[in-house]
């Protein structure tokens, strides 16, 4: 499990053909100190296992079903990427529950500067806003957020100045991709209520008459 608190910003050195899959190299600087074969490590927010070592510079095996769901299918040699080390069973959790299983990607709709923050818009398909609600998490990219705003095709997130210059999220351009990871939370209500809702004589919009 991660929290979202990016630890530092690595880069891809290669990526390469594997067994079945792609082999991603990343150099994740002082995070190699005590690193192991087998850690899991959050790359862009995708809950990578470590296959090998050599100095700072680690593999990944990806699988396609990974390359196929998330924005790694697109990094090349020189990209940069956010990493976060599993969380600790001691560890201080400052973020939310991130599993590190991407939902789905989004673009990069806007970016509206206020002062030296940033209101960033991304747009998004309607299986992923369906799973977010207002002032609730969102993972972007393994950066945890808080969603500021929403409409029907896109929702907004307002970033920090640490978050802005200690992840890739301040430098990401109109246009680009980044994998989404929304709220185990609201996954886990939204799955029950669709079992409980077809039986119980309630449908959604009587709920939301009733104030829900």
């Amino acid at each position: 499990m991660f929290t979202g608190i990016v630890e530092a910003v690595g880069t891809v050195k290669s990526v390469r053909p594997g067994s079945g899959g792609t082999v991603v190299s990343v150099d994740i600087g002082r995070l190699a100190d005590g690193a192991r074969h087998g850690d899991s490590v959050a790359v862009n927010g995708v809950c990578l296992t470590v296959s090998k070592l050599s100095g700072t510079v680690v593999d990944f095996d990806v699988s396609g079903e990974t390359l196929k769901r998330s924005s790694i299918k697109g990094v090349s040699a020189g990209a940069k990427v956010n990493l976060e080390r599993a969380m600790s069973a001691g560890g201080r959790f400052g973020g939310h529950i991130v599993q590190g299983h991407i939902d789905g990607t989004a673009t990069l709709k806007g970016i509206k500067k206020q002062g030296e923050f940033s209101e960033i818009t991304f747009s998004a398909p309607a299986e992923l806003l369906d799973e977010m609600v207002v002032k609730g998490s969102v993972a972007v990219d393994g950066i945890s957020l808080t969603v500021s705003k929403m409409d029907a095709t896109s929702f907004s997130v307002s970033a920090i100045p640490t978050t802005l210059g200690e992840t890739t999220l301040g430098n990401v351009r109109t246009g680009e991709t980044v994998n989404i990871e929304t709220d185990i939370i609201v996954k886990t209500i939204k799955k029950q209520l669709k079992n409980i809702l077809p039986g119980s004589g309630l449908s959604e919009s009587k709920l939301r008459e009733y104030g829900f």
